[in-house]
Order: C-alpha cells, then sequence, then structure tokens
C-alpha cells in the first residue's frame, strides 16, 4: 500500500464557485477513487483562498466584515464540493490560525532568498501579480485573462530570488522529477523560467490591509504567492511536524492559468525550505461556452449548480470528465449536454443495464458472484492522468457489449429450449463483462457503478425499477 497525496487549486472566495473550480475538484477526485480501488491510502486537500485585496473589496462594496464575508463565502464553496460528491480528508482556509502562524513559520525559512526593493512597474489585481514592461508590451497594456488595463504601481516589497533556483527547477522538470502535464505545457513553463524575474511576495499593509503580517515587520503584509501557495504544506502540519509520509505530492491539479505560479514559484518556496518538488503537476484547460471563454461581461458564464441540478450529479460528472479534454480547452453547451445525456447515458448505458437485466431476469438467473479484474491497459491510462481517455476507453467496451447483444440475439436463442445452456452461458458472460464495466466506472461514476452492481451481483438479476437515466421527453 501506498500513500497518495492529492491537491487541488484553492480558489478565492470573492466569487461564486465556477466550471472551473469544478474540473479541479472531479479530476481530484476521480484519481483519489481510483488510488483507494488499488488499496492505496490517499490524502486529498481542498480549501479556500481568503485574504488578499480582491476579497477585502468585495466585503467592503457589500458592507460586512471581512472575516464575515470570508466565513460564508467559504462555506458556498465547501457546500459545491460536497454536491460534487467529492471525497477529501483535509479542507483548509487561508485565515485559519494555525495556517497563518505556519505561513510566518514558511517565510523564516526562505532566508537570504528573499531581499527587500522598489519597483515601479504594472500590476494586475485580477491575476494579484506585478507583469514585466515586456508582456504589457506583448498584451497591449491589458490583462487578457481579466480584460482589463494594467495598473502602474510604485511600492517596496520584498522579494524571492527566483533567480537561485532557475537550474534547479529546469532540470527537475527536464528529467521528470516534476513532472508537467501535458508535455507541451511543460515547454512552456521552461520557457517562461528563462525570463521568470525575481516575485513580490509581499505587499505594504496600507495597500494590503487583509493578510498574513511578514514577521518582524508589521509594515508588510505576505502576498498570495507565500500565504495561498503554502497551503499545500501547512494542511499537512509544516513546518512542526514531519510530512515525509505524504509530501511529495503525488499530483498537484491546476487549471492552465495558474500554472506558472504552481511550476516555478512554488517550487522555489520548496526548495529554499530544502523540501523536495511535487511529482506531478497536471493542468487543465477552460471550458469554452460556444466556443468562447466565459466572462460576466459577454454574459455567457455557465453556472455550474444549473447544470447539476438540470439533470443530476452522474450526468454532470459523465460530462465533465468525458466531454471535457484532462488537458486541453473543451466547450460545453447545452445542446451538447443533453445529447451526451440522452444518446450515451440513457441509450448507451442505461437501456443497456435494463435491458440485459431484463433478459435475465426472464431466465430467474441468480446474481453474479464476480471479481474484478485489473485492465493493464485502462491503468495505464489513469496512471498518465489522461481521464477523459479512459472515460473513451470504459465507453468503448459498454458500445461494444451492446453490439454483442445486438449480435448474438439471446432473445432468439430463448426461443429454442434446446439451447437453453447456450443461452444461461451467454447471459452470464455478458452479466460479468457488465459488472466489469462497472468497476473500471467507479472512480468516475461512484453511484452508477453501485446501482449497476446492486443489480446484477444480488440474490437474483431483477431489473432496475426506473431507468438509470430517464430520457427528456
Amino acid at each position: 500500500m501506498s500513500k497518495i497525496y492529492l491537491t487541488t487549486a484553492i480558489p478565492y472566495v470573492n466569487g461564486a464557485p465556477h466550471i472551473g473550480h469544478a474540473m479541479d475538484y472531479l479530476i481530484a477526485d476521480t484519481f483519489a477513487r481510483y488510488q483507494k480501488e488499488r488499496g492505496n491510502e490517499v490524502r486529498f486537500q481542498v480549501g479556500t483562498d481568503e485574504h488578499g485585496n480582491k476579497n477585502y473589496k468585495k466585503a467592503e462594496k457589500l458592507g460586512i466584515p471581512i472575516q464575515q464575508f470570508a466565513d460564508e463565502n467559504s462555506a458556498k464553496f465547501k457546500e459545491f464540493i460536497k454536491k460534487l460528491g467529492v471525497e477529501y480528508t483535509d479542507f483548509i482556509r487561508t485565515t485559519d490560525k494555525d495556517h497563518e502562524r505556519r505561513c510566518q513559520e514558511i517565510w523564516k525559512r526562505l532566508g537570504d532568498h528573499i531581499y527587500r526593493d522598489s519597483y515601479e512597474g504594472w500590476y494586475c489585481e485580477g491575476c494579484e501579480r506585478f507583469v514585466t514592461q515586456k508582456e504589457y508590451d506583448e498584451n497591449g497594456g491589458t490583462c487578457p485573462d481579466h480584460n482589463k488595463p494594467y495598473d502602474k504601481l510604485k511600492e517596496d516589497n520584498y522579494y524571492l530570488r527566483i533567480s537561485d533556483f532557475k537550474g534547479e527547477i529546469k532540470r527537475a522538470i527536464e528529467d521528470g522529477a516534476m513532472q508537467i502535464l501535458p508535455e507541451f505545457r511543460a515547454r512552456e513553463v521552461l520557457r517562461l523560467l528563462e525570463d521568470s524575474p525575481d516575485v513580490s511576495i509581499s505587499r505594504p499593509a496600507e495597500h494590503l490591509p487583509w493578510g498574513v503580517p511578514v514577521p518582524d515587520d508589521d509594515s508588510q503584509v505576505m502576498y498570495v504567492w507565500v500565504d495561498a501557495l503554502a497551503n499545500y504544506i501547512t494542511v499537512l502540519g509544516y513546518p512542526e511536524k514531519d510530512i515525509s509520509d505524504y509530501w511529495p505530492a503525488t499530483a498537484q491539479f491546476v487549471g492552465k492559468d495558474i500554472l506558472r505560479f504552481h511550476a516555478i514559484i512554488w517550487p522555489a518556496i520548496l526548495l529554499s525550505c530544502g523540501l523536495p518538488l511535487p511529482k506531478t503537476i497536471c493542468s487543465h484547460g477552460f471550458i469554452l461556452a460556444n466556443g468562447q471563454k466565459m466572462s460576466k461581461s459577454i454574459g455567457n458564464v455557465v453556472d455550474p449548480i444549473e447544470v447539476l441540478d438540470s439533470k443530476g450529479l452522474s450526468a454532470f460528472r459523465y460530462y465533465f470528465l468525458r466531454h471535457a479534454d484532462s488537458f486541453a480547452d473543451s466547450d460545453f453547451t447545452w445542446e451538447k449536454y443533453n445529447s451526451a445525456y440522452n444518446n450515451e447515458l440513457a441509450n448507451d448505458l442505461g437501456n443497456l443495464v435494463q435491458r440485459l437485466a431484463n433478459l435475465c431476469k426472464k431466465q430467474d438467473l441468480p446474481g453474479r458472484d464476480y471479481q474484478p479484474k485489473r485492465d493493464s491497459e485502462y491503468e495505464t491510462i489513469m496512471d498518465s492522468f489522461y481521464f477523459s481517455r479512459a472515460f473513451d476507453y470504459i465507453w468503448d467496451k459498454v458500445q461494444g457489449l451492446n453490439r454483442e447483444i445486438d449480435n448474438k440475439k439471446p432473445w432468439e436463442l430463448a426461443k429454442d429450449a434446446d439451447r437453453h445452456t447456450e443461452l444461461v452461458m451467454i447471459l452470464e458472460e455478458m452479466a460479468d463483462e457488465l459488472l466489469q464495466i462497472a468497476y473500471l466506472l467507479k472512480p468516475f461514476l461512484p453511484d452508477v457503478s453501485e446501482a449497476i452492481s446492486a443489480t446484477f451481483a444480488n440474490e437474483k438479476i431483477l431489473p432496475p425499477t426506473t431507468p438509470l437515466f430517464p430520457k427528456d421527453k
């Protein structure tokens, strides 16, 4: 048995949960369930990022105390994660006193890699980061992610000397000690690393009144990089606890827009502390709406709660784990979602369960005592973190079993009493195939997997009283 540690990016609490957050949670949850099926012990972190100007200004705008705002919105994310059926082990909030105290200890361990300097240049509040003049020029003075002009700032801050670690980070990526997926993102990070400047890790308290104070300097507040990124190890109890049972993380799941921070700044912090780098950083793409990036200004934001409520959790997990590529940008439309539900979940799988169970019931077959088999091809794909491809592999088996029923026509065999033994053997083999499919589906659609097992592995094989996926009328 191995000990597995998985992390997800912690979202700001200044806005409602969105589809991108759901992708982090679903992917990590699927891998966690897969590892538990293999007998491994899994520790799985989620949480909320509650400091910073965006949260402070939103609370100020609403006219409520910032801690109350953070409490209420952190609870919304916790409820959202619950609605997704995600089985995490640790929920961390950056306003937790243990986290704040541990961040200050980590700051002290950065030691000589920190220096103080003045900065005058461009800043994006949405990204909460400074940008170089080159990046400012390339983007025409406007942040492409937030569609807002960069602000000109002049500040006296503490900096982390990224230049001290570039060689070690580069080697770790190139030799696979820190695997970045997909591979083309690793190449992007290596290009960014070449020109990566030292990074500001504090802000003046007068500009950032809501945050963790810098040790021995109350005029400065820790910036998001030390505060938020450190959550992955403070939740384990670092630095006062030995975290070697779980660190380095088996996998850290992040969106592509924050990969550079996790693949450059975060490793620099870890190396400053003398800690190993994460084994894998998985970067997923965006969910687009009708081919466009979701934006409040465009008015095309898809509410994940609305999608969840429309056809239930299993349909939600199915679409975003299969039809959203694990690494690339993917598109969501209600038409595609409804089509996937009716033509794939209802027709391919739901109808398969119903008709095979009915055929078995007519022959009064007992439930199958089937022991699932490990599937090396499936495991190879899952171990590569390409979950959408693994789901496609499972679906090939679903469609293959449908074809097998059509070709062998067990209803025709049932008309010939002399072929009863052959019929029973065929139905038992098909039931076992479906139970194997249910086993492979378990990390993705746990409720569906359980329903199939309940249908075919109980005392008698009986069809569900209601279809697994009732078709839309």
